[in-house]
């Protein structure tokens, strides 16, 4: 039991497949140098980097969860939805995710031309050859721009052009978080609620909107989060107990995309317990949470 409870896990990272920058390999040999148990790859909507990462995980003595979190709208805000444990064969589920990156494509080549009408010597040749085998989102248009002496810094090029709203800055079209558990529930995978406190809601409104991914199919939220305060971390504790949901955890690793945030340990004080997983394993094998221990 002892040896349990100190085992610690992390289900929420992204790698050089969407906005990370640690390739899918580099992050499993760096999730073992750190102590990890387990940990869940959860690219942007892209499963690509889990085949890459199972061969290296399975050497190290690694638990690798297969993961994605799909980005999806609910009234003009901006909802993301993790996935876990699907069929990576799927062909229904694979087509879809693949509608996913089409999208992103798109997005991105409209960004190229109005990045081109600011005068800036980008194409999408040149991003694709600097990061090959990507998923190009904006933070690798972020780090082009800088890199190659256009934008002095990465906070400049999202305030001045990339950045919500700003003038090279194109919306992503999504789907509803509704339309996302469906996504995941077709791939024979769990949906739960990724960072509920970043959606800033009232009590109120996060708690008609969780009842409402509840009856869609949602069987857990992201609990434990590096931003999350002690606080937030016991309101998403009972807000999971009201609804009957499992928890996850996550620090949202990005690599030096965001380098306040550490693997494992978000911030410094982020703890996610092996007992978090063996109840979301539990509930994929047999429909049933058995305790929903929360710790």
């Amino acid at each position: 039991m002892t040896e349990l409870a100190n085992k610690q896990i992390d289900l929420h990272t992204h790698s050089t497949e969407s906005d990370g920058t640690l390739t899918p390999e580099a992050l499993m040999r760096h999730a073992k140098e750190i102590g990890l148990s387990a940990i869940s790859l959860t690219d942007h909507d892209t499963i690509g980097g889990i085949a890459k990462a199972r061969p290296i995980a399975e050497q190290l003595g690694l638990e690798l969860v297969p993961g994605v979190e799909l980005s999806t709208d609910y009234q003009e805000q901006e909802v993301h939805i993790l996935g876990y444990y699907f069929d990576e064969s799927n062909p229904e589920f694979l087509a879809k995710l693949t509608e996913f990156v089409d999208g992103r494509d798109k997005r991105n080549e409209k960004m190229i031309r109005l990045l081109q009408q600011e005068g800036f010597d980008i194409t999408m040749e040149a991003l694709y050859a600097e990061n090959p085998d990507s998923v190009i989102t904006r933070a690798h248009f972020g780090k082009y721009l800088v890199e190659h002496g256009f934008v002095k810094d990465r906070k400049t090029v999202f305030a001045k052009y990339l950045g919500d709203d700003c003038r090279c800055y194109v919306p992503r079209e999504k789907i509803t978080p509704f339309e996302a558990i469906k996504l995941i529930q077709m791939g024979g995978g769990l949906a739960f609620f990724a960072h509920p406190v970043l959606c800033h809601m009232n009590h109120d409104r996060l708690r008609d909107f969780t009842r409402r991914l509840k009856d869609a199919g949602l069987v857990g939220l992201e609990a434990l989060y590096s931003k999350n305060s002690p606080a937030d971390e016991k309101n998403m504790q009972a807000l999971a107990q009201e609804f009957d949901l499992l928890i996850s955890g996550g620090s949202d690793f990005h690599g030096a995309n965001k380098p306040e945030i550490h693997l494992g340990t978000g911030k410094g004080n982020l703890n996610i317990p092996y007992h978090i997983l063996e109840e979301i394993k539990e509930y994929h094998s047999t429909g049933s949470a058995g305790t929903k221990t929360r710790s």
